[in-house]
C-alpha cells in the first residue's frame, strides 16, 4: 500500500532539521499528549471498573441478592415454611433467616454506632466474604447467647480484641414505671473480620440468631430472609417468582432497587470522566494537525520538486499521512503500555507515593475500600486504542490533502 520511497520521505520529514525545530517540538508534544491521554483513559476506566466490581462483590457478599420481609415491619413469624417455599424457586441457591437492628456499641469508654445482624452460625460459615476474612479468633466459637463477631476497624477504634467484652445498647428499650430504659447487655468478642470495605469493617456486628432473638425480644421470629441466587443480574425476575410463591405472605426487594442510586452515581461519574479525558487525546490530535500544516507549508518547495520529478498527488498525500499517523501510532502504543503497567501496579504505586509524601491518598473512610482496585476491561481498552488511532488518522487527512493540492509551478515561482 505504501512504497519504500513514501516511508523514507515521511521519516525524513519527521526528523526535522535545526531550522525546523519548532515543528519537531510540536510533533513531540502531540506524541506525548496522545500517550498520556490513552494511558490516563485506561487507568481511570480500570479504576472505575475496579470500584464497581469490588463494591458489588462486597455488597452482594455480605448482603443477600434479595430480601423477603413479612407483613409486619421488622418481624416475621412462622418463617421456616416460607424458607422452604423460597428454596423451591428456580435459581435460588440459599435462604438465610436474619435479624437486623441498630445499636450503640460501647467498650473502654468508647461508643460507636453499629448494626447487629443475627444469623445462624452455619449460614455465616457458608458466607465466604466473612468466613474467609477472619482476622482474629475463629468461627468455631461463634455459638451461644453471649458472643459476637465484630469488624476489625470497629475493634481497633474501641481498643478491644478477642476475649474482651463489648456492651450493646439498643434504642428499643424496656418499658418501666419510670419510662423506657435502653436495653443493655455485654457480649464476649470471639473474633474479628476484615473484608476490605470500611462501612462493614467499622460498623457491623454479627451475633448468633438465637442470641439476637433474645436480645431484640423476637422469640421465634426474624426481621427478614436473605436470598442468594445463581445470577445476581436476574434478581428482578427471580424476585417476581418468589413473590408468587409466597402468595402474599411477604414482600420482596432486590439488590438493584436497594442500591440503584449508588451504582447509577458511579456510572454517571465514569461516563463524565471518559468524556473529559477524551479531550486530552482530541487536543493532541489538533496538535498533529497544526504541526503537519506547518510542515506542509515549510516543505512547499520540496513537494513541488517531487511533483516535477514524477511524484503523484497520491504519493504526496501518503507521505504526510504516514508522517502524521506515525505520531499517533507511536503515542497510542506508548499510552497503551503505560496504562496497562500503571493499572496492574496501581496499589503499589499508591503506597509508594503515600510513603514518599507522607499523606493518605486513599482514605478508607471516604472511598469505602481499603485498597485501590483496578480491573482492566479488554473491550474498553480496545475501544480506547482504536479511538486514539482513529483520531490520529483523521487529524492527518486535511494537511495531507493540502500537501497534495500544492501546484508545483506556483510553489517554485515564489521561491
Amino acid at each position: 500500500m505504501f512504497s519504500a520511497f513514501e516511508w523514507m520521505m515521511a521519516m525524513r520529514y519527521l526528523r526535522a532539521r535545526r531550522q525546523e525545530g519548532f515543528i519537531s517540538v510540536i510533533a513531540w508534544f502531540s506524541l506525548v499528549g496522545i500517550a498520556l491521554g490513552v494511558a490516563t483513559l485506561i487507568i481511570v476506566m480500570s479504576v472505575m471498573n475496579g470500584f464497581r466490581q469490588e463494591l458489588l462483590e462486597r455488597i452482594l457478599g455480605i448482603n443477600g441478592h434479595l430480601s423477603v420481609y413479612g407483613a409486619v415491619a421488622g418481624k416475621m413469624t412462622d418463617y421456616e415454611p416460607l424458607i422452604e417455599r423460597v428454596k423451591g424457586v428456580d435459581g435460588v441457591v440459599s435462604v438465610n433467616a436474619l435479624i437486623e437492628g441498630q445499636v450503640m456499641a460501647s467498650a473502654k469508654g468508647v461508643a460507636k454506632g453499629a448494626i447487629v445482624r443475627g444469623i445462624r452460625p452455619g449460614d455465616l460459615e457458608k458466607r465466604d466474604i466473612v468466613a474467609g476474612n477472619i482476622k482474629q479468633g475463629a468461627l468455631e466459637n461463634f455459638k451461644g447467647d453471649n458472643v459476637v463477631l465484630i469488624g476489625a476497624r470497629l475493634a481497633q477504634s474501641m481498643g478491644v480484641g478477642v476475649g474482651d467484652d463489648i456492651t450493646l445498647i439498643s434504642p428499643k428499650g424496656n418499658v418501666t414505671a419510670f419510662g423506657t430504659v435502653p436495653r443493655m447487655r455485654a457480649f464476649k468478642i470471639v473474633g474479628t473480620f476484615e473484608i476490605g470495605m470500611f462501612e462493614y469493617d467499622s460498623g457491623f456486628v454479627f451475633m448468633p440468631l438465637e442470641a439476637a432473638q433474645i436480645y431484640f425480644k423476637l422469640p421465634d421470629a426474624v426481621s427478614n430472609l436473605e436470598v442468594f441466587i445463581e445470577n445476581p443480574d436476574n434478581a428482578p425476575g427471580v424476585g417476581l417468582e418468589i413473590q408468587q410463591a409466597l402468595k402474599g405472605q411477604g414482600t420482596v426487594h432486590d439488590w438493584q432497587r436497594a442500591n440503584s442510586s449508588f451504582f447509577n452515581a458511579i456510572q454517571v461519574e465514569r461516563n463524565v470522566m471518559f468524556l473529559i479525558l477524551t479531550l486530552i487525546i482530541l487536543v493532541a490530535a489538533f496538535n498533529i494537525i497544526s504541526s503537519l500544516i506547518m510542515l506542509v507549508k515549510d516543505k512547499g518547495k520540496n513537494i513541488a520538486i517531487l511533483r516535477t520529478m514524477g511524484a503523484t498527488r497520491g504519493m504526496i498525500m501518503r507521505i504526510f499521512l504516514i508522517a502524521g499517523a506515525s505520531v499517533g501510532i507511536i503515542g497510542t502504543t506508548l499510552g497503551f503500555g503505560l496504562g496497562l503497567s500503571f493499572a496492574a501496579n496501581i496499589e503499589s504505586i499508591r503506597r509508594w507515593i503515600e510513603g514518599f509524601t507522607g499523606s493518605d491518598l486513599f482514605a478508607a473512610e471516604i472511598y469505602f475500600l481499603s485498597q485501590l482496585p483496578a480491573v482492566v476491561d479488554p473491550t474498553e481498552v480496545t475501544a480506547i486504542v482504536l479511538m486514539g488511532l482513529g483520531l490520529s488518522f483523521l487529524a492527518t487527512i486535511y494537511p495531507s490533502w493540502r500537501a497534495a493540492r500544492i501546484d508545483p509551478a506556483e510553489a517554485l515561482r515564489y521561491e
